[in-house]
């Protein structure tokens, strides 16, 4: 039986770099209601959708809105460039089958189909927007697959690049690791600049190992 932690990814920013994708649907969207698209995007980085139609296009119908970032969107997984990190197909190619999971804001199909695109190995369960009434910060959808995955939060390692999931993973009892930013983010247990840096360690904590011709130098 694989001892070790179960691993809960988070996607955009720490798995794939969808940066410049990101940046330029919500611009796109931005543009179809006459808004600024640079200060739409700085809220959207910080908010679910909802949350940001509500802050953006307050008289706006939310349904209409989000069925315009969603068509944007699905454009975009077809359209777009995107690119995984340097180390992310190694790592998850070494995890153990069901004892990793992505966790994120993004809506499962898009990811998969990003994931389709890139060939990194998408794991068993995938806990997306749809899945919770709660989105990070709150600690619900790191407690969900949890749950699905049959683990007890204490024995999770949640990898994140951004401040709000590093809290969803903290409130929900997890240890968490930061990747891919400069500094590390306030209560991670510990950072890695790059997912590259991070990948043998996180390996590790899973009870597994990379290859020596996987692993980075």
């Amino acid at each position: 039986m694989t001892s070790g932690k179960f691993i809960l990814f988070d996607v955009d920013g720490t798995l794939m770099d969808a940066v410049a994708n990101q940046r330029r649907v919500w611009h796109e969207w931005a543009a179809r209601y006459g808004l600024d698209g640079d200060e739409v995007y700085a809220v959207a980085l910080r908010t679910r959708p909802v949350e940001t139609f509500a802050a953006v296009v307050p008289g706006e119908d939310p349904a209409a809105c989000l069925a315009l970032l969603h068509a944007l969107e699905d454009e975009d997984v077809r359209t777009g460039s995107y690119g995984a990190f340097e180390g992310a197909a190694a790592l998850l190619a070494a995890l153990p089958a069901g004892r990793w999971a992505l966790v994120t804001s993004n809506y499962g199909h898009r990811v998969r189909g990003r994931f389709e695109r890139t060939g990194l190995p998408v794991p068993e369960l995938v806990v997306d927007a749809a899945s919770v009434a709660e989105g990070k910060p709150s600690p619900v959808p790191y407690l969900l697959a949890a749950e699905r995955l049959g683990a007890d939060p204490g024995d999770c390692l949640v990898v994140e690049d951004a401040p709000s999931g590093v809290r969803s993973g903290l409130a929900a009892g997890m240890t968490v690791w930061t990747v891919n930013t400069e500094a590390p983010h306030s209560g991670a247990h510990r950072h890695f600049r790059s997912l590259a840096d991070a990948a043998p360690h996180i390996a590790r904590e899973a009870g597994a190992e990379l290859t020596r011709e996987a692993a980075p130098n």
